[in-house]
């Protein structure tokens, strides 16, 4: 047969050649009786090898019935048939190259084939392709992805195999740039990633990491986008190595991409915020997620705000080959993390690897920030219960730091925002429960969140009736002065926003309906706050809401606890002075706002006047006590205020003692308490510290006592104490009242228990 053929090679008769290659394929090779097609098999070869350079001209009939027999049920017959193609491509080398499509298809599959003798036939074929590949310039690279991209969602371990063998060859090629394909084949990489073989995972993990060289060093022609979605999903992955592998890729497409990234932002969070959580088992993983969330945090930047999604020409760039890439991704990121979050078996690659076309790293691209999908996000990581801490103070921190960044877009999510931070509040976590103050605060205080018209946010609840109001005036000058805080402002000039006052009157709502966050953590949220906004403005407002609370039972607690807040809190020692003085309108116009509300708890109304030096009207009022119900809880508050007294915070009340002859109310209020005490150590202790003031005789008031020269006195002056005694008592009826039904109530129940 080689020599016939190589007669006809002589003569230059291709026909007879044909002939002689259609009788080997049609009559032998493709026979139905097995030895017929293992004597084709052979003579193809033969065929082959006598044809020489010329084989190139009849590869296509002669490699075609070969790749045939390779589905042969019969295992000798494979083995024929790769060492058949095995002889028939080392003759004709290069030439064979416009056939590689259907040449690996055929290899992939005997890859797997289960005879030991045919798969090492196979290697043999494979490496010698693979030395053409590698010699060659004409490979068919555009080709070859489709067939690669098809191939490499193999479930066999031989097949994977054999993939990512090809891939690290094809990588390591210099005249092919695998690179600008790799989104075609970055979901199937990671799918291998996840092979029980150790071996494979191994290879797979080399080839992701050559890949990832490549990009560092030539980022530039890099298509981030187009691969993004892709490490969202396998960012989420329950295999770790599938996990930690594409946290890194995104940790440095983050960091490579810069804002090119942001589209994908609300994906991105998906993945990453969960690993926050996870322990000492995942520590990889939560470090390098940690840097992805810090990474993602530095683009959002102040311009950001600036950029109004509903101009067309701030969001589309001028160059038209940049107009697709950037309008795809922000239409895919409305749904985006909904579709993110279903794993990546729903993956559709073809949509997510629709081509994207970025510029090069050295040109601005204007890439809008969609702030809807990322706080949306945001919002279900904090509502979801079984999100772990550092999460939750992760989604907190982000927010704060969008409505330090874009606050103008943050306040349009504040309304929807708002319900699921004040729950917040009620979280196991103290370092949660200070991020969410810090973020309600900045909220409360942002310029960005005061309206047009100076009043709050249209809500019922927020009207404001009365004689004493917290004004918040509009001022156009705070729109653009946003790190304006209200730290050091009295309530006559706040930088409290619109929301400030809806914020107080919903935390009081929540203390209100949960009273155990109010004993556990009440005082601790307060302080922060007096911390973190203006104390004048937080206890000014709140006693205005509670001047009109219903409750009259939560009212009394609330105030209590304020008063506890004001005496003993050093957070306020800078109101405390302010009070104690009433040197200013200002803080006169605070006593009497305070001094309403605190009404509806007769000791702590007695405090107060004791904290504003308020003698006179202190005697006053404890006279009124003997028309009071008097309770073990009023006397236990009494005993507490005695305590108080002896605290440092009223130093200066104990050594007014000693000037009798100008404080002789101060003594006749502390007699008072002493007669309403029972015999008990709180007694015994003002009875002590009474023993001490000195000449007691002069304790009595006469009318020609001189003006005192404390200028506090005179200052106060203009304020109307019968009328606030008046209002004590009117207070104290209506809780009187309340007392009454309760009881009527608590008997009719009693009744229907006996019935």
């Amino acid at each position: 047969l080689p020599r016939l053929v190589r007669e006809f090679v002589a003569q230059n008769n291709t026909s007879q050649i044909k002939h002689v290659i259609q009788i080997l394929s049609q009559e032998f090779a493709l026979s139905q009786h097995p030895h017929s097609r293992k004597g084709g098999l052979i003579g193809l070869a033969a065929c082959s090898i006598a044809l020489g350079k010329d084989s190139g001209l009849y590869l296509k009939e002669l490699i075609e019935p070969v790749l045939t027999c390779f589905n042969d049920a019969d295992s000798r017959l494979r083995y024929y048939a790769c060492e058949a193609l095995y002889n028939i491509v080392k003759v004709a080398r290069g030439s064979v190259l416009p056939h590689f499509n259907v040449l690996f298809d055929g290899l992939s599959k005997l890859a797997a084939d289960p005879d030991p003798n045919v798969k090492s036939g196979s290697e043999l074929l494979d490496r010698l392709l693979k030395d053409i590949v590698t010699e060659s310039n004409q490979f068919d690279l555009v080709g070859f992805i489709p067939l690669l991209r098809e191939r490499i969602y193999s479930n066999n371990q031989y097949a994977r195999q054999f993939i990512i063998s090809w891939i690290l060859v094809l990588e390591s090629v210099p005249d092919i740039n695998l690179l600008d394909y790799l989104p075609e084949i970055l979901d199937g990489l990671f799918q291998i990633l996840g092979d029980n073989s150790k071996e494979i995972r191994k290879m797979c993990e080399v080839a992701l990491g050559e890949f990832l060289k490549e990009i560092k060093k030539n980022p530039s022609s890099v298509k981030f986008a187009e691969m993004a979605n892709i490490l969202v999903i396998h960012c989420q992955a329950a295999d770790d190595l599938i996990q930690l592998t594409a946290m890194c890729w995104m940790r440095e497409f983050i960091q490579l991409a810069g804002r090119v990234m942001l589209p994908y932002s609300s994906g991105i969070l998906t993945a990453v915020l969960p690993c926050l959580s996870y322990d000492d088992r995942k520590k990889n993983i939560k470090e390098v997620a940690n840097v992805c969330n810090q990474s993602l945090m530095k683009l959002v930047i102040p311009e950001d705000d600036e950029m109004d999604e509903a101009k067309p020409s701030m969001t589309v760039p001028a160059e038209p080959t940049s107009e697709e890439s950037l309008s795809k991704p922000e239409a895919a990121t409305t749904g985006e993390w909904q579709l993110l979050r279903c794993g990546r078996n729903e993956l559709d690659v073809t949509a997510l690897n629709q081509p994207l076309s970025f510029p090069c790293s050295c040109e601005r691209v204007q890439v809008t920030l969609n702030l809807d999908g990322i706080v949306q996000v945001l919002d279900y990581h904090l509502s979801d219960t079984s999100i772990g801490m550092m999460t939750r103070i992760a989604v907190l921190k982000w927010l704060y730091h969008l409505y330090i960044k874009t606050p103008r877009k943050m306040f349009r999510h504040t309304d929807s925002l708002f319900p699921i931070l004040l729950r917040t509040l009620s979280d196991e976590s103290d370092e949660v429960i200070l991020k969410d103050l810090e973020l309600l605060a900045e909220i409360a205080s942002s310029p960005a969140g005061q309206t047009e018209e100076g009043h709050g946010p249209s809500d019922g609840s927020d009207v404001r009736p009365g004689p004493v109001e917290l004004h918040v005036p509009a001022r156009a000058g705070q729109l653009s002065s946003s790190s304006t805080k209200g730290l050091e402002c009295s309530p006559s000039t706040p930088t409290m926003n619109s929301y400030f006052y809806k914020f107080m009157i919903n935390l009081l709502k929540r203390f209100s309906s949960e009273r155990k966050l109010l004993e556990t953590r009440g005082a601790f949220i307060i302080r922060q706050l007096c911390l973190l906004l203006n104390a004048e403005n937080i206890f000014h407002s709140m006693a205005d809401i509670l001047l009109r609370e219903e409750d009259l039972k939560f009212a009394s607690t609330m105030v209590h606890t304020l008063n506890t807040i004001l005496l003993t809190s050093s957070e306020l020692f800078q109101l405390r002075n302010q009070l104690k003085d009433l040197k200013t309108p200002e803080s006169r116009n605070l006593f009497c706002c305070l001094y309403r509300s605190w009404c509806h708890n007769p000791v702590t109304t007695v405090s107060l006047c004791f904290l504003t030096q308020n003698y006179k009207h202190a005697y006053d009022l404890i006279q009124k006590f003997g028309d009071l119900e008097v309770t073990v809880d009023f006397l236990t508050e009494v005993d507490k205020l005695v305590q108080l007294i002896e605290c440092p915070i009223f130093t200066y009340l104990r050594l007014q003692l000693l000037d009798v002859k100008n404080n002789p109310y101060l003594i006749k209020a502390l007699y008072g308490l002493l007669m309403l005490l029972p015999q008990s150590s709180a007694f015994q202790l003002l009875s002590h510290r009474l023993q001490c003031v000195p000449n007691p005789e002069l304790m009595q008031t006469t009318d020609n006592t001189k003006p005192s020269t404390n200028f506090k006195r005179t200052a106060a002056s203009n304020i109307d104490y019968t009328e606030l005694l008046q209002h004590f008592e009117k207070v104290q009826n209506k809780h009187l009242e309340a007392r009454h039904q309760r009881a009527g109530r608590a008997e009719q129940l009693d009744r229907r228990v006996v019935l």
